[in-house]
């Protein structure tokens, strides 16, 4: 985690699982007639998102959920927001509602409304603290904390988003970025090496590692990291170039 990292996981509809590959602007429910519209524009999206959004007595949750996270796909994070939270409201099922919190705390994390996003990662916590919904809330929260300054806090739950999740990757980054600000270097390399092993591999990691790495004496091997970390950046670079 870096100060410019400004992803923040949110469900699929389906559970947290792997990130949003990108977002379809035709999507067959929506119908969009491109003899009429411009199927790149947005903004067709985002009045067709308005349109679903619409107060009503009959209401499906589940539907509610993936008009939010389209709004999110696009950028709409008020939007996104204000729908999660109506998901909440309109859901019996908890699990649906601690989904719909969760999201509805990274929705305010992208807008940098830490206080909102605390107050929802704690909501989507009142309702099962052991699912894997509720690592994802710990993780988020643990990151709201460090951004409001509350570095000491974002640590204890950080530890407890791996404690309910051994397999969650990306806590266990979140863990090692924690423990590395506080400058335990040795227990941060652990953390990162346990957030590789499970497949969280990716150019952020490998840069916190390298500056763990450094923290402890091995210069060398933060050196060849850190290369690899340019090389990683260069790559991607010419990939949206291409």
């Amino acid at each position: 985690m870096t100060d410019n990292d400004d992803d923040h996981a949110f469900s699929e509809g389906q559970g947290f699982g792997e990130p949003y590959e990108g977002f379809d602007l035709e999507p067959p429910e929506f119908e969009v007639d491109p003899d009429k519209v411009d199927p790149v524009d947005s903004r067709v999206v985002t009045d067709l998102l308005d349109q679903r959004n619409v107060s009503s007595d009959a209401v499906e949750p589940e539907q509610l959920l993936d008009v939010g996270l389209e709004y999110m796909h696009i950028n709409r994070h008020e939007q996104a927001a204000e729908t999660f939270e109506r998901v909440a409201q309109y859901t019996d099922d908890d699990r649906l509602k601690q989904e719909a919190w969760t999201n509805k705390g990274a929705a305010h994390a992208e807008l940098e409304e830490w206080d909102a996003a605390i107050g929802a990662y704690k909501e989507a916590l009142n309702f099962d603290e052991e699912s894997d919904h509720a690592a994802t809330a710990e993780t988020n929260l643990a990151y709201a904390l460090w951004k409001s300054g509350r570095s000491e806090q974002a640590l204890e739950h950080a530890e407890r988003a791996v404690e309910i999740d051994p397999r969650f990757g990306e806590g266990w980054y979140n863990r090692g970025f924690f423990l590395l600000e506080r400058g335990l270097a040795d227990e941060a390399l652990d953390a990162f090496d346990n957030a590789v092993r499970l497949g969280f591999r990716n150019a952020d990691v490998l840069e916190e590692k390298a500056r763990a790495l450094e923290e402890v004496g091995e210069f060398d091997r933060a050196e060849e990291l850190a290369e690899e970390v340019d090389e990683m950046r260069e790559e991607a670079e010419q990939q949206l170039l291409e």
